[in-house]
């Protein structure tokens, strides 16, 4: 017998033998009577009896222990109470269970967290309908789930998962992507925040003395612990997880100063929502607000001013303020006469096209498995349950519910079978005949009975899934459910190692959520003002709103629009206001909203109508590479990329948010496009500062032999409003 499964026999024996008793019961006892411990010699059980302690505090699980006044260890008096195991009963609703049911059945198979979570509802959902059946309703669709990305990142994630809870320092290698650079990182990890379809670690780093935050996907090779120790260090007391996973993306690093950016009007209500939790918006007159925040990356800030395209001036500080200019600068004279280009490299790279998986492969890969502890406990408790009932089990189904192999279930049986309270009283015996399973209607033993208390890992899991719908969920409230998760546990898991932050600016979409929500799920026409940020400009829209769907974004509402008879998505955090009348509409037949889910809102780049060749310079051509489809590498170091795009409003409003580091090569009419809209921003007030890659007296390369012709022309495709996007990755 694997010494894995020892070990889990041992603890749940213990855990039977603690909560049958109900007495405090001495190391002598506990070692004559439970499972596993009476072979072992004294200095031995010593060990395997502290070592199992441990183990069942990390789960959550605390022993009570009464020292005698003169603190000698062997008299020392052990019990289990009630509390300490069994979950405290959380009433929920219907509407609520069915939420919950909601966000299984949308994350099966999808979060790294599925597994826990699947768990997890056994446990909340206990004497109530099944929350692993899949729901009728399709009104949420997800683009972007918490997914851990392949079998190596998954195996780096539960890793990093256990090292947090158990305080353990970690080592991996690392590409700083900044710096350009391979080395090993020695990091006290503090939290996993999942953004933008991304996870990163948090944590502090020996190699900096300070805390950094590290992407899983740029970590190679294994994570080790640093030492064999049983903790390593405590998190600090007054670190703060929700600061990371709220800061803009300028505020990423040691703020350096404090940035004044004048708006108008016409987009402040905007930036107050999805930016007012990073800055502080004041009033200025004459149609203007002064927007203040503090920044620690220019680049960052002045990029995302560009973006914004006219409706903001940075006022101070004056450094700021030149770089901008520069910037602006840099992009009119990138995009003025010939491109001059270095010459290609002999050997182009082309973006690698990953494997197509099978769906059970790619389960396998994206999930954390949680502990098999969990998985026992959840096990005993059905088995029971089914033995009281006197009720048939079927083999297939619980594989299905729990997610196991048939040999895994076979084994996990045996090992039930032989856990016991003591003196030969076995918790129960089932017995499988093919698909059926039996179990013995008179378990000796309750102590699985009745739901154990989550384990960190379901409890993270569960408050994570949460966090991902947020209040995107017509057919239920998970924020009522969330509040009564954590008071049954008395702690939040985001404060223990797990942050959840949605797609796109971090803002404030709740309100407009909620209207939304209930207009999907009352079929009412929804009426709003949207704000199309290409063209600048605002339309109202009367919409039969069908469905919530995310993306690399943020959340949009799939819809039909009723003016222009289609179906289109909706930004939330573009919708300025909106309200409901009593008009109700019957769905149509022909409408699926989460149609094209697989596409734009998992890549960011939409089914477009042309493709532009764009050039990126040597200091962003590795965010380019790990972003783009790379179609030519040249020997300065630059790129040139193929960008997809349905409008050419939104390809000019990506390249000006590269702050002069891309400039376009084709299409011609999309060169101009960008020229102009410089032009429009004042881009001629300062000639740039000698940049890297910027000089004109490398090779030029004819347009001929320089790119392929962009793609030809083809039929628009549905897209989200506002059109085509391609979201960067921080």
């Amino acid at each position: 017998m694997a010494k894995d499964t020892e070990k889990l026999i041992r603890q749940l024996s213990l855990i039977s033998y603690l909560m049958a008793e109900r007495r405090p019961v001495t190391a002598m006892e506990i070692r004559r009577d439970v499972e596993g411990y009476s072979a072992m010699n004294e200095d031995a059980f010593a060990r395997r009896f502290y070592a199992d302690r441990s183990e069942l505090e990390a789960l959550g699980i605390h022993l009570r222990i009464e020292r005698p006044a003169d603190g000698q260890v062997e008299q020392e008096n052990y019990s289990l109470p009630p509390e300490n195991f069994y979950l405290a009963p959380i009433e929920f609703t219907d509407g609520e269970l069915a939420a919950l049911q909601t966000a299984l059945t949308l994350l099966d198979g999808e979060f790294a967290y599925a597994e826990p979570l699947r768990l997890a509802l056994q446990q909340l959902s206990w004497g109530r309908a099944r929350p692993d059946k899949r729901p009728e309703q399709t009104s949420v669709a997800l683009g972007i789930t918490a997914t851990a990305g392949g079998h190596d990142l998954s195996q780096r994630l539960a890793k990093i998962e256990t090292a947090i809870f158990r305080r353990k320092t970690i080592t991996f290698n690392y590409y700083t992507i900044e710096r350009d650079k391979q080395g090993s990182r020695t990091v006290d990890p503090y939290l996993l925040l999942f953004q933008g379809g991304q996870f990163y670690l948090v944590g502090y780093a020996h190699d900096r003395s300070a805390i950094r935050v590290f992407r899983l996907s740029r970590m190679s090779g294994k994570v080790a612990y640093a030492t064999k120790a049983e903790h390593d260090f405590q998190r600090p007391t007054d670190f703060d997880p929700r600061v990371y996973a709220k800061r803009a993306i300028w505020q990423y690093g040691e703020h350096k100063a404090t940035a004044k950016i004048t708006l108008s009007d016409r987009i402040s209500w905007q930036v107050a929502r999805n930016f007012g939790h990073v800055g502080k918006i004041t009033k200025a007159g004459k149609g203007q607000s002064v927007y203040t925040t503090e920044y620690a990356q220019p680049r960052a800030l002045v990029s995302w001013v560009l973006g914004l395209a006219g409706n903001a001036t940075i006022t101070e500080p004056g450094e700021l303020s030149d770089e901008y200019t520069e910037r602006l600068a840099l992009l009119r004279d990138r995009h003025t006469g010939e491109p001059q280009l270095a010459r290609k490299k002999r050997a182009s790279a082309k973006a690698k096209v990953a494997p197509v998986k099978e769906p059970d492969e790619e389960r396998e890969q994206a999930a954390i498995r949680p502990e098999r502890f969990a998985r026992l406990v959840t096990l005993a408790s059905i088995l029971i349950d089914a033995g009281r009932r006197k009720d048939t089990l079927s083999a297939s189904d619980l594989k299905e519910r729990l997610q196991v192999t048939d040999e895994e279930l076979e084994e996990d049986i045996n090992v039930l079978n032989i856990v016991n309270f003591g003196a030969g009283s076995y918790v129960l015996y089932a017995e499988r005949d093919g698909d059926a399973i039996d179990v013995d209607p008179e378990p000796y033993g309750d102590s699985f009975a009745r739901p154990a208390r989550l384990l960190p890992v379901e409890a993270k899991a569960l408050v994570a899934a949460i966090d991902l719908l947020g209040d995107h969920l017509p057919e239920g409230s998970l924020a009522s459910a969330r509040d009564k998760v954590v008071t049954a546990l008395g702690v939040d898991p985001v404060e223990d190692g797990l942050h959840i932050a949605s797609a796109g600016p971090q803002g404030d979409d709740g309100g407009i959520a909620k209207l939304i929500c209930s207009a999907v799920a009352d079929r009412k026409v929804l009426d709003f003002e949207y704000y199309k940020e290409n063209e600048d400009e605002f339309s109202k829209r009367k919409v039969e709103p069908y469905a919530l769907i995310n993306g690399r974004e943020g959340w949009y509402v799939a819809a039909w629009d009723l003016d222009r008879e289609a179906l289109r998505h909706f930004r939330l955090d573009r919708i300025k206001s909106a309200q409901t009348g009593d008009a109700v509409y019957e769905p149509r037949p022909e409408v699926d909203p989460a149609e094209g889910i697989e596409g734009w809102p998992r890549t960011g780049e939409v089914p477009a109508s042309s493709t532009a060749l764009v050039w990126v310079s040597p200091d962003r051509a590795r965010w380019a590479r790990e972003e783009r489809t790379v179609h030519s590498e040249l020997t300065d170091g630059s790129v040139i990329v193929e960008l997809s795009y349905a409008g050419t409003d939104w390809l000019v409003k990506e390249i000006l948010k590269e702050a002069g580091d891309a400039t376009v090569l084709e299409p011609a009419e999309a060169r101009k496009a960008v020229l102009r809209a410089v032009t429009e921003l004042g881009g001629t007030k300062a000639r740039p500062k000698k940049r890297p890659g910027t000089s004109r007296k490398t090779t030029p390369v004819a347009a001929k032999s320089r790119a392929k012709k962009p793609a030809a022309k083809k039929p628009a495709a549905k897209k989200p409003a506002g059109g085509s996007r391609a979201a960067k990755t921080t």
